[in-house]
């Protein structure tokens, strides 16, 4: 059995909710509170585990990093950590960065049913309508019957076909990094996507913003989609490549649902704003009801690893000096 870790003990904890919020928080750690304020609760130099303030401006988030001399994790609330990734240089040798994966699988996989949904059957301008006082009847393309490819099939991309089941779907096509099998059936390597985008009706974006990613949803990529194809981008905005896509709406071929876009916040006059078949969310994918349970049992999770000296989950990156996933003694 593990026994609490002496060294996590002689730091603070800094949590973006209250710790009187959060039932379940491990004994014999020293907690303050910081959602992101002009003043500090604390000495960043007392502080050992950093949970970082959620939907708060990145600048704001690793200000305090560089005083953080004795951090040792990291501890993200989204599952995308590339806007944190810069901080890297500013943690101590050896600190984890560590991501919120499987947090918004429930509410973002929500969100990319929602706008399939209302995408194909025309909620937006039936709101139009309303707002007119205009009662526009008509047929829709339903989702049952159509082909489905989710590309980016982690943690999120699972709970969207999670979600997608029950709506008789003729097919879901599954395609990551790397093949691999489910009990659904396989997931294609990313090498395969430029033979399968073709048969899609509905192509889905849930991958991470990486290199490797960034741009990937380009010029090529939605040439190679069907004439009358719906593209859910629920990843990040730099995924996919804003004047192509525009090139594709404003021709008619495609129509798009964005939760994300480059740039994001989308300003105002931007001609995605306006271009056709395209229907905009603000970033909505994360914040719900069901963000706020999700993210303290994430927090007592990862704290109770910590206060027992045991290894933290979801580490996606180490600051220079060790090897990521390796216990967070000293």
């Amino acid at each position: 059995m593990a026994t609490t870790d002496p060294h996590a003990t002689a730091g603070d904890v800094w949590l973006p909710i209250p710790p009187d919020e959060i039932d379940g928080l491990p004994d014999g750690l020293s907690y303050v509170h910081w959602d992101a304020g002009p003043d500090y609760p604390a000495d960043p130099d007392r502080c050992v585990f950093y949970a970082v303030p959620y939907l708060r401006r990145t600048d704001v988030c690793l200000r305090p990093l560089p005083r953080m001399g004795r951090v040792r994790v990291v501890q993200a609330l989204t599952a995308g950590v590339e806007n944190l990734l810069p901080g890297l240089s500013r943690m101590p040798s050896g600190a984890l960065l560590c991501n919120a994966r499987g947090l918004h699988d429930a509410s973002t996989a929500e969100l990319a049913l929602t706008l399939i949904l209302a995408s194909l059957r025309g909620i937006p301008d039936f709101v139009r309508a309303q707002d007119a006082g205009e009662w526009r009847t008509g047929f829709r393309p339903a989702l049952a019957d159509k082909s489905v490819l989710i590309v980016g099939y982690g943690s999120i991309g699972s709970a969207i076909e999670d979600r997608l089941t029950p709506f008789e779907c003729a097919r879901v096509t599954r395609i990551a990094r790397t093949a691999r099998d489910t009990v659904r059936g396989p997931v294609h390597p990313l090498s395969e996507l430029t033979a399968l985008l073709p048969a899609a009706d509905v192509v889905v974006v849930a991958t991470p913003l990486t290199d490797e990613t960034r741009g990937l949803v380009g010029r090529d990529f939605l040439a190679r989609m069907k004439d009358g194809a719906l593209l859910v981008n629920i990843a990040r905005g730099p995924v996919v490549d804003t004047p192509a896509l525009l090139a594709e709406l404003t021709s008619g071929r495609l129509r798009a649902a964005l939760d994300v876009t480059d740039p994001e916040p989308l300003p105002a006059g931007h001609p995605l704003w306006h271009a056709p078949g395209v229907l905009i969310t603000p970033h909505v994918g994360g914040p719900s009801s069901a963000f706020l349970p999700r993210a303290k049992r994430l927090l007592c999770e990862q704290l109770a690893l910590f206060a027992a000296g045991e290894p933290v989950r979801n580490v996606v990156a180490t600051a220079p000096g060790r090897v990521a996933g390796r216990s967070t003694k000293p």
